[in-house]
């Protein structure tokens, strides 16, 4: 960026009259400090307002065949695309395409399939207004499918919360930050996914809050940090001690921990007579007390020890601080969801918390850190392939036509569904859908047997680039830039995974006068689609206010949008855990039984078996990637390392610095990444780390959480050797 545009863009991001960032979905502090944004959230700003432009120039003098050789990191940082874009095959180039050319093709392939035939994915960066109407399109087109990037990450949230509490969210504000005892953070790293949880961390360490840690690799950020927006620390090179107590879980044995904690609580509170448990709210609050009881009862602490790598006094300690605290935080990322059994992690979570009513209290509920800006509103405004019959019944009642009934696929679905060659249409509303799945030897492929694919993004990547028999990829607004529309200058909105929902307005030129918004885009092909629509598509994109009145009649909690989203700050959606209510089929709170530890130990204790976590580097976000440096780990210029703990090297007769080969050692599977740098570093004995989406060559796509179809990026049998490659 220019040198003076950078400094007045960065000023703007999560303003009252600016814009949201595009990067994770921590929220805004109500009382604002001088700037608003850490080093990842400038990265995703300045990588989006770059200077670089990607022209139909650029696209005649490079073949897509060419392109493909490059890694993300390069094509992305080539710069924004300018143009509409469609595939040559002849030629093995993308032209310049005009957008209603464009449309009326795309229109007339979608005509021509069933309904079912079709993927439309959706990233978490899109707005509010462009999910709903892409939700809208595609339901009166006919189908419920919805692979979004949820279903890779926090999908066992979505799924397992509301079998426990009622709803796929999470239950704290940053308030009850301020007010609480005690925090548990659990598989996320804050320093890097989402830094501005940093300055919160911080402030309740100042002040005394024991916050416990359980993550398989020393992060640190979450053992010390220095507060940029505190003049002290950056005068004194001082910094703030972050994690009282720090426990190096294994890799997937993060069930045995929590089972190991509770297994403790249930003890003491027999010991003392009742005074541990909050045995008030259980009763009225919770059902399935009982049988959760005896299942942890019956979880030999043997089988705990092996399966999470801790010890039983640990776990016993952090048992006797919770029983303490009288408003406990736990947040947890993806450390707890990408796993086959993520689901069940996240209500272990919930079962935790249940334990002590710390639901509906200040200082007190759960957390679960959602990675990208609006991936949590997306879902709330009806990106799902689930949709419940209350919200098809809106939707019917107010534009009049009969939405599809059944479940669509996800995101796994969907690729499988490519590759048996059902699939022949694949939308993407942002996104890097093909690097982000699993299994990229057979996900790859899948993409050239399709008829059609369509692109919506800021920038080239490697998806872009798996064509299709006609591939399309349409260049859109970012987040910093101005959306003019027939009634002048437009805003859109976004919600943090605090439930907060609020505007976000761009000021920037657009890179180029031939880019659209998502909404205008995903309306364009809506109207060239669907000729006997009941919905006004262009109406619609004169005037996003319009849109907003259209989730105000169909989405509950958005009553009077217009007016409340002018309110700096915007607006909460509704909790009810918040006020103790449970949207349960029983009324109640639901506690889980989990029966697999046991089998959780003997498939992660067996010889010569280690557990593969894939990682994001300090450089990176999602599929994104900044730069090749991961400087809070020591790795410099590359991301083709595999961190190991020195124990493990030695098992393996191997040394730090020696090229290794890894193997996925799962029935049938043969999946292989080759002459990769070992390096020694903090991490648990029995688990690996390697970086993500590189890594994803050894991850099964069938390796999922069978609950919420999450694949299981962070808990892989693997074995490691010496490399036999030269």
């Amino acid at each position: 960026m220019d040198s003076i545009k950078a400094p007045i863009t960065l000023l703007r991001t999560n303003q009252p009259d600016g814009f949201d960032c595009p990067g994770c979905a921590w929220p805004d502090k109500e009382h604002r400090s001088t700037f608003q944004f850490c080093e990842n959230g400038a990265k995703a700003v300045t990588w989006e307002a770059t200077n670089k432009r990607v022209t139909p120039e650029f696209f005649a003098n490079n073949t897509v065949s060419s392109l493909l050789k490059m890694s993300d990191y390069e094509l992305e940082d080539m710069g924004r695309l300018t143009h509409p874009l469609v595939y040559d095959r002849a030629t093995d180039t993308f032209r310049a395409v005009e957008w209603d050319a464009a449309f009326a093709r795309i229109g007339e392939i979608l005509r021509g399939l069933s309904p079912d035939q079709a993927e439309f994915y959706t990233s978490g960066r899109a707005s509010n207004e462009a999910a709903y109407l892409y939700q809208l399109f595609v339901r009166e087109y006919g189908t419920n499918n919805f692979p979004d990037c949820s279903n890779m990450c926090h999908e066992p949230t979505s799924v397992g919360l509301p079998q426990s509490i009622g709803i796929g969210k999470g239950t704290v504000s940053l308030d009850d930050f301020d007010s609480c005892e005690l925090i548990i953070a659990i598989g996320h790293n804050p320093g890097t996914n989402h830094p501005r949880m940093m300055g919160t961390l911080h402030e309740a360490a100042r002040r005394g809050v024991q916050i416990f840690v359980f993550n398989p690799l020393r992060e640190r950020a979450l053992e010390r940090f220095a507060d940029p927006q505190s003049w002290l620390e950056m005068a004194t090179f001082g910094s703030t001690k972050i994690a009282s107590t720090y426990y190096q879980v294994d890799g997937g044995g993060d069930a045995a921990a929590l089972l190991g904690i509770m297994k403790a609580l249930l003890a003491m509170d027999a010991e003392q007579g009742g005074n541990v448990l909050d045995h008030q709210f259980i009763k009225t609050h919770t059902e399935g007390f009982d049988a959760f009881a005896a299942g942890v009862q019956a979880t030999t602490w043997p089988d705990i020890e092996k399966a999470s790598g801790l010890r039983q006094a640990d776990l016993e300690q952090v048992a006797i601080a919770y029983a303490k605290s009288n408003a406990t935080i736990i947040s947890y990322g993806m450390g707890i969801t990408q796993h086959n059994k993520g689901t069940a992690n996240v209500r272990l979570i919930a079962d935790l918390l249940l334990l002590r009513g710390n639901f509906g209290k200040p200082g007190a509920g759960i957390c679960p850190l959602r990675g990208h800006s609006n991936v949590q509103g997306n879902r709330t405004v009806g990106i799902t392939e689930k949709p419940s019959d209350s919200f098809l019944k809106q939707l019917e009642d107010v534009f009049g036509f009969k939405p599809p009934q059944n479940h669509g696929h996800d995101a796994v679905q969907a690729m499988q569904a490519m590759i048996d060659g059902t699939a022949k249409a694949l939308f993407c509303l942002g996104g890097n859908f093909a690097v982000a799945l699993p299994d990229p030897e057979q996900s790859f492929p899948a993409m050239a047997k399709l008829d059609l694919s369509v692109h919506i993004g800021t920038k080239l990547n490697r998806t872009h680039l798996l064509v299709a028999k006609e591939t399309y990829v349409f260049p859109c607004l970012g987040r910093t830039e101005l959306d003019i529309q027939a009634s002048g200058q437009q805003s859109i909105t976004v919600e943090d995974s605090m439930s907060m929902v609020h505007a976000s307005a761009g000021k920037m030129t657009p890179a180029s006068e031939q880019l659209r918004s998502e909404p205008a885009i995903v309306a364009g092909i809506a109207n060239a689609t669907l000729p006997n629509s009941k919905v006004s598509w262009l109406e619609l994109i004169a005037d996003y206010d319009k849109i907003r009145d259209l989730i105000d009649k169909t989405i509950p909690g958005f009553e009077a949008f217009n007016e409340r989203i002018r309110t700096p700050g915007g607006f909460r959606l509704p909790l009810p855990p918040t006020e103790r209510k449970w949207i349960t089929p029983t009324g109640k709170a639901m506690f889980s039984v989990y029966g697999g530890v046991k089998e959780d130990a003997d498939v992660f204790g067996a010889e010569n078996v280690l557990r593969l976590i894939t990682l994001r580097s300090h450089d990176q976000y999602n599929t994104t990637i900044y730069a090749l440096d991961d400087r809070y780990r020591g790795v410099f210029g590359r991301r083709d390392v595999l961190f190991m703990n020195e124990d493990d090297l030695a098992a393996c007769g191997l040394e730090h610095g020696d090229l290794v080969d890894i193997e996925t050692m799962l029935p049938g599977k043969q999946l292989r990444l080759e002459k990769i740098t070992a390096i020694a570093y903090n991490i648990a004995k029995g688990s690996v780390g390697a970086y993500y989406p590189e890594a994803n060559v050894l991850i099964p796509l069938d390796y999922i959480d069978k609950e919420s179809g999450t694949p299981s990026y962070k808990s892989v049998p693997v074995r490691v050797e010496r490399s036999k490659s030269r």
